[in-house]
């Protein structure tokens, strides 16, 4: 079947998702994701658009984007080309590490823009990575507070208070905010095994409970987390469920 054509953005703006190929991890560990940011602003002083928000996890990332001099694909090829390459010569790998194309949506409004901005920088601590925004690493929440990294703050900032003294206040408020905001994210897959018949897979291939594992060893828990996250119908929360572990564990197994 031929590709949609994707919707254009009659501001240039875009939420922007890729993942890696099979559900895979794209950034293995903290030099990986300084990488990516390293390669997102080289790429953005080459392209000349603007970030408005960024966030890493794991086997995929969030980016708020503005598409300027160039268009949102040739930005794109330019920045993954750029990464596949670095990562497949780190981990002497071969072929493709995203998944199809990556996904995107435009960003019509400065309601909508508000909406995805928090959405991104909310995403580790919806994720369990994290109990709060300011513990994460790995996203743009940071520059905003220091005023240093590659995002382009002022606009939000703008948007949020015309008072310069007040604006940062304003925007820890606005991003800590409770809310049910869904936007571009990763497709659930269907058909998913429930938490018993994920027990039962647990039981017939590991010859024990799934609580059981929290009394392994690290190595021997990191290998059957392995295992359970490459099966495609179980998910990262489900494994967290059934088995005690913290989500992050789980997800950084």
């Amino acid at each position: 079947m031929p590709r949609t054509a994707r919707v254009k953005s009659a501001t240039g703006i875009y939420h922007i998702m890729i993942r890696g190929i099979n559900r895979q991890n794209i950034f293995e560990d903290e030099e990986d994701n300084r990488k990516f940011i390293e390669i997102l602003g080289k790429c953005k002083a080459i392209s000349k658009f603007e970030i408005y928000a960024y966030c890493l996890m794991g086997n995929h990332a969030h980016i708020l984007i503005k598409e300027q001099e160039e268009a949102i694909d040739q930005i794109f090829k330019r920045i993954g080309s750029r990464y596949v390459y670095w990562y497949n010569r780190k981990y002497k790998r071969i072929g493709h590490l995203f998944q199809d194309r990556y996904k995107s949506e435009p960003v019509e409004d400065n309601a909508y823009f508000m909406t995805v901005l928090r959405y991104i920088l909310q995403n580790p601590v919806q994720a369990g990575l994290c109990n709060k925004i300011e513990k994460y690493n790995w996203s743009s929440y940071k520059e905003y507070i220091n005023g240093k990294g590659i995002t382009d703050i002022g606009f939000v900032l703008g948007i949020l208070s015309p008072k310069v003294e007040d604006q940062k206040e304003v925007f820890i408020e606005f991003i800590n905010t409770s809310n049910n905001d869904r936007c571009l994210e990763i497709e659930e897959k269907k058909n998913r095994k429930t938490d018993e018949e994920a027990r039962t897979l647990i039981r017939k291939k590991f010859k024990m409970e799934a609580y059981g594992i929290q009394n392994l060893s690290y190595e021997k828990q990191i290998n059957i987390l392995k295992y359970l996250k490459n099966q495609n119908d179980i998910s990262i929360r489900q494994i967290s469920r059934i088995t005690g572990l913290t989500v992050h564990k789980v997800f950084k197994a």
